[in-house]
This record gives C-alpha cells, sequence and structure tokens, in this order.
C-alpha cells in the first residue's frame, strides 16, 4: 500500500485498492510471494520463458528452459522459487534447472502454498 500511496499521493487512501490474492492457483501464489519479498525490502520478479505464436507460427522463448517461476535474491542470496499447484510436477528440464542452481550454491524452492513458502524462508532466513 505504501507504494500505491507514493504512486497516487492525490488519491485518498481509502479509495486505493486493496491486494487480493488468490494463493490457491499459480498467478495468485506467485503474486503474493513476489510481493511479500519485495515487501520485506528484497527482490524479486517474475519470470517467464513461454514463446509466442507469429504469424501462425510458434516461436520458443529465449530463457533458460526449466527456468524457475521467480527469481529472488535475500540477504545476498540466489533465490530461484517454482510455484506448483495442485497435481503440477516439475519437468525434467526443471529438475536439471534446481540441479545446476543449487550446484552453483543458489537456493531452490517449490513453493506449493504460501505457509509452506513462508515456513521455508523463516528458517532459512531468520535466525
Amino acid at each position: 500500500m505504501a507504494n500505491k500511496r507514493e504512486r497516487y499521493p492525490n488519491v485518498p487512501v481509502e479509495w486505493l485498492p486493496r491486494p487480493n490474492y488468490k494463493p490457491n492457483t499459480a498467478n495468485g501464489l506467485t503474486k503474493c510471494i513476489i510481493d511479500f519479498l519485495r515487501f520485506n525490502g528484497w527482490q524479486a520478479e517474475r519470470i517467464n520463458n513461454t514463446g509466442r505464436m507469429y504469424q501462425g507460427k510458434w516461436i520458443p522463448g529465449t530463457g533458460t528452459n526449466g527456468t524457475a517461476d521467480i527469481s529472488a535474491t535475500v540477504k545476498g542470496r540466489s533465490v530461484k522459487i517454482e510455484v506448483k499447484i495442485g497435481r503440477d510436477r516439475q519437468s525434467l528440464e526443471q529438475l536439471k534447472y534446481q540441479s545446476n542452481i543449487e550446484r552453483a550454491g543458489g537456493l531452490y524452492v517449490i513453493a506449493k502454498e504460501f505457509d509452506g513458502f513462508y515456513s521455508w524462508y523463516v528458517k532459512t532466513f531468520e535466525p
């Protein structure tokens, strides 16, 4: 809300829309995690490697195959967060990506719900 107040200083606070998260969807959980990390002063961004349709042909994305949904930096550590809802499971490319991140010293976590992510965050970053 502080960010919205800065961006819209002439709008009364009670008129600013409040965030409404639907953490039972991949999109909602992703937004919730990113906002949580940013609110706590860390860097976080959504990563999209989906290709696109151009003149009736599919053009693959140019990012790394298997990349995580969220890339963040928390207390100087590289953190990759893969969001999985319901029965969704990691692909072979995502498993390879996870292995590469962990081998390089980064942190990789699979978030299935916000409470589980929050528990991991507290255990990992708060003494």
